[in-house]
């Protein structure tokens, strides 16, 4: 069972944190969505302005292309100023590695190179927009692309001007881009290769075939040119939960994607969330702790009472219960005090009147059965004195002497009785001829009052423990009692019969029944349905009956009669005549 105090403190603890526990995990949960959001969407404007920046630097490439093709078919140069031109151009923008221009046929017209050109017109490339390739990774490690700018107009002799320019700056563009502490940006190239990376780390990369390093990066560009959202979680290389999201470039089709470990980018939503939570820790220990200690000081209380009660119900009528406090239960206490002297009061009184009932009660028993006796004595000594040589009447009077001073010991014997267990001797006893015994001795009486009184014995021998004398006695009161309940010309049974390991001795009667009302109350001491008699022979019964062991009850029926029923462990054991025979 659970302690009252448990419950208290539960109910305490309940009411005033449980409010809190939900308030705190809503909180937790719209922090933690607010501040991956926060992130999210400052991540992502980092990365549209990095792919602004690297829009910008290559479109300023591509009017560097423009102008040199514009400024070769503006004038008539010779070759060796054409190739002049184009060397100080290298010279002045240190991105350009190489600038070859072409004639509409894809021919090399003049180039920077010292040597012969490695630049082609790419297959791929229109008049009408400019043209990037696909990044590539030199002899160096070093990410290079090429840029092919057409002359629309077919009338001039320079068709084509493609520059091999080199990735660096674009590197250093991205090194410089931090988010957090290990926050970085790369660029995912439109064939989906890596093309930079802001981890000194995971540089190595770039240059790495399969790409295994930045797949998971790889994967997430995919999905984002896909049409996929631009922002999502992955793990990469190293098992680190990243939050990812991607800015797109227009020509060429580069990637431009910012990612930051996810706990770092939630990391002082996470301190948050612990300082929350021991905050609502520390006030649940700190409710608990005083609900427990406020609870047992107003529990104890309730306790004392409890403690009161169960001694004043175990007879401790003297005890009482001392409450501090001036509140309800201090109110109870005193009502309980008040209660409790009253109880001893009317437990007084009650003794009283039970003593002045059990004495009025075995007074008038006393009275009714000894004043007939001891008239009849009384009336047979005057006689005697007048007929004393009567020799005749000299016997008939010590006769009735006899008899009544038999009757008068047998209420004494009685009285005795109840007040003190009669000693009882076990030996072995066969039921069927103690009882038979019993009912023969009782023929006269029964004869007397116009009853049939007869035994059914079992056919087989049945062996109790028991004294003789006192089953004799509990077959008598039963007897008696039965002879005295039936009208004449009625019937008294008593049988004998085994059941299992048990012995069954019945009594019963076709006389006027008990009352259901007074039917549990025959076996008490002093309760009786005759006019005469103290109401003691059924209570010694039940004492003989219970000190040999066995059980008794009672069973009745208003005008049908009446049914005892004494039940006795069966013994093994035989009288020692018996055994010795």
């Amino acid at each position: 069972m659970k302690r009252i105090t448990s419950r208290f403190v539960l109910l305490i603890a309940t009411a005033a944190v449980l409010p809190l526990v939900l308030y705190g995990a809503v909180s937790v949960r719209s922090l933690r969505h607010g501040t991956q959001g926060s992130v999210t969407d400052g991540n992502q404007k980092v990365a549209e302005q990095v792919a602004a920046q690297l829009n910008l630097y290559v479109r300023s490439n591509i009017r560097v292309l423009q102008s040199i093709g514009a400024e070769l078919n503006a004038v008539s140069l010779t070759p060796w100023e054409q190739e002049r031109i184009l060397k100080d151009y290298v010279i002045q923008f240190p991105e350009f590695r190489e600038i070859t221009v072409f004639d509409a046929a894809g021919k090399p017209l003049v180039t920077s190179a010292l040597q012969k050109t490695r630049l082609v017109v790419p297959a791929s490339a229109r008049v009408d927009r400019p043209y990037t390739s696909p990044a590539n990774v030199d002899d160096d490690l070093l990410p290079t692309a090429t840029i092919a700018v057409g002359i629309a107009r077919p009338k001039h002799t320079v068709a084509w001007t493609v520059g091999e320019i080199a990735l660096e700056e674009l590197w250093r563009t991205v090194d410089r881009i931090r988010v957090g502490e290990s926050g970085y940006a790369l660029i995912i190239g439109e064939d989906f290769r890596l093309i930079a990376h802001g981890n000194p780390d995971e540089k190595r990369h770039v240059a790495d075939p399969d790409q295994v390093g930045s797949a998971a990066q790889i994967g997430f560009a995919k999905r984002f040119r896909a049409g996929a959202a631009a922002s999502t979680e992955y793990d990469d290389k190293n098992g680190r939960t990243m939050i990812g999201v991607a800015a797109a470039m227009a020509d060429p089709a580069w990637t431009v994607v910012v990612e930051q470990p996810k706990a770092e980018a939630l990391a002082t939503a996470r301190s948050i969330e612990r300082q929350l939570f021991a905050a609502i820790l520390l006030a649940l220990t700190g409710t608990i702790i005083l609900g427990w200690m406020w609870g047992r000081s107003f529990i104890q209380r309730i306790f004392a009472l409890t403690r009161v009660t169960r001694a004043i119900a175990e007879g401790k009528l003297e005890t009482r219960v001392a409450l501090s406090g001036h509140d309800e239960i201090h109110e109870l206490g005193d009502a309980f005090n008040s209660m409790a002297d009253r109880l001893v009061e009317l437990q007084e009184d009650i003794r009283k009147q039970e003593r002045q009932v059990m004495f009025g009660r075995i007074a008038a028993g006393l009275v009714h059965d000894l004043s007939h006796p001891i008239q009849n004595i009384g009336n047979s000594c005057k006689l005697i004195l007048k007929m004393w040589e009567d020799a005749e009447y000299r016997d008939t009077f010590r006769r009735m002497v006899e008899r009544e001073m038999q009757v008068v010991k047998r209420v004494l014997e009685d009285l005795q009785n109840i007040a003190k267990p009669i000693p009882l001797e076990r030996f072995p006893i066969e039921l069927n001829r103690s009882v038979g015994e019993a009912i023969e001795s009782m023929q006269g009486l029964a004869e007397t009052a116009g009853i049939s009184l007869r035994a059914e014995l079992s056919p087989e021998p049945l062996y109790v423990e028991g004294d003789l004398f006192a089953l004799g006695r509990v077959y008598r009161n039963l007897v008696v009692n039965a002879i005295q309940a039936t009208a004449p010309g009625g019937l008294v049974v008593a049988t004998v019969a085994g059941v299992d390991d048990r012995v069954q001795v019945r009594v019963y009667d076709t006389g006027c029944g008990i009352p259901a009302d007074r039917l549990q109350a025959v076996f008490e001491d002093f309760v009786t349905t005759k006019r005469r008699g103290l109401g003691l022979g059924l209570a010694i019964t039940r004492k003989i009956v219970e000190q040999l062991g066995g059980r008794i009850s009672v069973a009745s029926e208003v005008g049908k009669g009446t049914t005892f029923v004494i039940d006795f462990p069966r013994t093994s054991a035989r009288p020692m005549a018996q055994a010795a025979g």
